[in-house]
C-alpha cells in the first residue's frame, strides 16, 4: 500500500511522521512511501534525503491525500484534512478522541479508519508503539533544559575561589514518563531533586533515580494504575488539601518546579496555586508541562512565558517535543513503523486490520463506518500495583535468642542423624570389607568431615566465597596427608609431605590474596 505523510499545518509544528530511515523500514514491509514537499524540512530532513531513501516526493497536499491509502501525520487532522479522507483510507495520527467526538464521528461516516496513536494501550507488547511515552520522554528532558535556560545559577553545587554556589533544588510533580525523564535529567545535572506522585508504586522508581520521594502523612487507598492505563486517578478532596498543604511547605525552598500531572480526558488539576508562586524565591522557575490542558500552575499562560511580580518565571510552552523536532520525529516515526509492522503481519504490503488484536483494537477509534471508541479494556493489564509489604517486625533479644537456640537444635539433630547413619554404614561395611580397606576409608571420612567443619564454617567476611571452598578442599588434603605421613612406605610418606606442602601454600596464598582484596576497599 502507499503510505503518505503530508506537511503539518498546525502553527509552529516542526515534527514529521516519516523520516528517511523509517521509510526504508516501511519499504521492507512491502509498502510504497510518499512525502509532501518540505514536510521534513523543519525537522532537518530534506526532500533529497527522502528521495535517496526511495520515497516519492509529492508536490502538493491534495495529490498526496488522493494518492495515499494510508496517511501518517503527527497532529490531529483539522476540518479541511478530515474532509479529504475517503472510504477505505486509513489515518494514523494523534487524535484525542475524547475531546474530538464530532470530528471522530465525521471521519467514521466518511468510511475512513482512524488509528489514534494517543490511544495505544500501555501494555508491555505495545511499548514500541507508545507515542505518548516517546513524546513525554522528550518533553520531560526538554523541560529541565528550558528551566536551566531561565534559571540564573548552576544546577550542581560548586565551591570556587570566587565563592560557594549551593545546588539547585528541583521539585517534579507527577512521576509518569515525562516526570521520570525530568528527574533523570535534573539529577544528572547535579540538582537536589524531589518528586511527588499520587501513585505509591512509583516511589521505588523515583528513589532508584537518585531523587527523594515526597511522602504525605495521609492514608488513602490508591487505585491500581492498571485500571487507568498507567495514569493517576482523581484523588479525594481530603487528599488534595493535604497535597496542597505539602506543596505550600515546599514552595519557599524550591528553585525549580516542573509539573506534569494529567488525568486522561480531563482538564489539568491545579496543583501549584498563586500563593505558592508568591512564596517562591525571586529567580525561581516553574515549567508547566500540562499547559495544553489548562496547566497545573494557577498562573500558567499556555504557549507563553511570563515573569510574576516577585520574579518567578512560569514557562507554559505546549510544543516541547517540537522544540527537539529531529529527535521527536525519529522516535514518532519509529512508533508509526512498529504500528505498520503489526498491521502488515506477512510483510507483503497488505494491511490486515485485526480488531481481535489488543493493540490495534485499542488504538482504532473509527473503522468500517463505525465509531469504535472507547475500546474495551485490554486483556493484559497495563501495570499492576505492588502488593503492600508489611514492615519486618523488630525482634526482642529474647525472641532472637529463642530463634538462635531453635536453629542450633535443628542443626545438631541434622548432624547427629548424619553421623549416626554414617556410623551404621561403617559397621555394616566392616562386616564384609577387609581391615586394610576400612582403615583407609575411616581416614578419608574423618579427613572430609573434620576438614569441612574446620574450614567451611569460617565466615565469608574473612574469605571470598570461592576462597572458602578452595581452603576447605585444601584442609581435607592436609588432614588426610598428615595421617599418612607415619606410614612405613617411603612413597606414601613422600606423597603425603608434598600434599601438605602444596595445600599449605594454597591456604596461605588464599589468605594473602583475600587480604589484598580487602585492602582495596580500605581508605588507608
Amino acid at each position: 500500500m502507499k503510505i503518505g505523510t503530508p506537511r503539518e499545518v498546525f502553527s509552529g509544528e516542526a515534527r514529521v511522521a516519516m523520516t528517511p530511515d523509517s521509510a526504508l523500514q516501511l519499504q521492507k514491509l512491502g509498502h510504497e512511501c510518499l512525502i509532501e514537499t518540505g514536510a521534513g524540512k523543519a525537522a532537518g530532513f530534506s526532500d533529497a534525503a527522502y528521495a535517496e531513501a526511495g520515497v516519492e516526493v509529492v508536490k502538493s497536499a491534495d495529490k498526496l491525500w488522493k494518492t495515499a491509502e494510508i496517511v501518517a501525520k503527527v497532529r490531529p487532522p483539522n476540518q479541511k484534512e478530515a474532509a479529504r479522507l475517503r472510504e477505505g483510507q486509513t489515518l494514523i495520527s494523534f487524535f484525542y478522541p475524547g475531546a474530538n467526538e464530532d470530528l471522530m464521528k465525521k471521519v467514521a461516516d466518511q468510511g475512513a479508519s482512524v488509528i489514534a496513536m494517543d490511544m495505544v494501550p500501555r501494555i508491555s507488547r505495545a511499548q514500541k508503539m507508545d507515542a505518548l511515552s516517546s513524546m513525554a520522554n522528550i518533553a520531560g528532558y526538554r523541560s529541565v533544559i528550558e528551566a536551566g535556560n531561565n534559571f540564573g545559577r548552576f544546577f550542581t553545587g560548586q565551591v570556587t575561589a570566587a565563592g560557594k554556589v549551593p545546588p539547585a533544588k528541583v521539585l517534579v510533580v507527577g512521576a509518569g514518563v515525562a516526570g521520570l525523564a525530568a528527574i533523570g535529567t535534573a539529577t544528572s545535572l547535579g540538582a537536589i531533586t524531589y518528586a511527588f506522585d499520587v501513585r505509591p508504586e512509583v516511589a521505588e522508581q523515583i528513589e532508584s533515580m537518585g531523587a527523594e520521594f515526597v511522602f504525605l502523612d495521609f492514608e488513602e487507598s490508591s487505585q491500581d494504575g492498571a485500571a487507568t492505563g498507567g495514569y493517576a486517578a482523581p484523588s479525594s478532596p481530603e487528599f488534595r488539601e493535604k497535597q496542597l498543604e505539602k506543596f505550600r511547605e515546599l514552595a519557599p525552598d524550591m528553585d525549580i518546579v516542573i509539573t506534569t500531572a494529567l488525568i486522561p480526558n480531563r482538564d489539568a488539576p491545579v496543583l501549584w496555586t498563586k500563593d505558592m508562586v508568591e512564596a517562591m524565591k525571586p529567580g525561581s522557575v516553574i515549567v508547566d508541562l500540562a499547559a495544553e490542558r489548562g496547566g497545573n500552575c494557577e498562573l500558567t499562560v499556555p504557549d507563553d512565558k511570563i515573569v510574576t511580580d516577585n520574579g518567578v518565571t512560569i514557562v507554559g510552552y505546549t510544543d516541547f517535543p517540537s522544540r527537539m523536532a529531529a529527535q521527536s520525529s525519529t522516535l514518532y516515526a519509529t512508533n508509526i513503523r512498529h504500528m505498520m509492522t503489526d498491521l502488515t503481519p506477512e510483510k507483503d504490503g497488505q494491511v490486515v486490520h485485526n480488531m481481535e488484536d489488543d493493540v490495534i483494537r485499542g488504538a482504532t477509534i473509527a473503522h468500517e463506518n463505525e465509531v469504535t471508541f472507547p475500546p474495551p479494556p485490554p486483556k493484559v493489564q497495563a501495570i499492576a500495583a505492588q502488593p503492600k509489604k508489611e514492615a519486618p517486625k523488630e525482634l526482642t533479644p529474647e525472641e532472637k535468642r529463642a530463634l538462635e537456640q531453635a536453629a542450633f537444635r535443628k542443626q545438631t539433630k541434622t548432624q547427629a542423624a548424619i553421623l549416626g547413619a554414617g556410623g551404621v554404614l561403617m559397621l555394616l561395611l566392616g562386616q564384609i570389607a577387609p581391615p586394610s580397606f576400612m582403615e583407609s576409608l575411616i581416614v578419608f571420612a574423618l579427613a572430609c568431615f573434620v576438614g569441612f567443619q574446620v574450614i567451611w564454617n569460617v565466615s565469608h567476611s574473612l574469605h571470598t566465597p570461592l576462597m572458602a571452598v578452595t581452603n576447605a578442599i585444601s584442609g581435607i588434603i592436609i588432614l588426610g596427608a598428615v595421617l599418612q605421613i607415619g606410614s612405613g612406605n617411603w612413597i606414601v610418606v613422600l606423597l603425603a609431605a608434598i600434599s601438605v606442602l602444596i595445600a599449605t601454600i594454597n591456604i596461605v596464598g588464599g589468605f594473602l590474596v583475600t587480604r589484598r582484596m580487602l585492602a582495596m576497599f580500605q581508605k588507608s
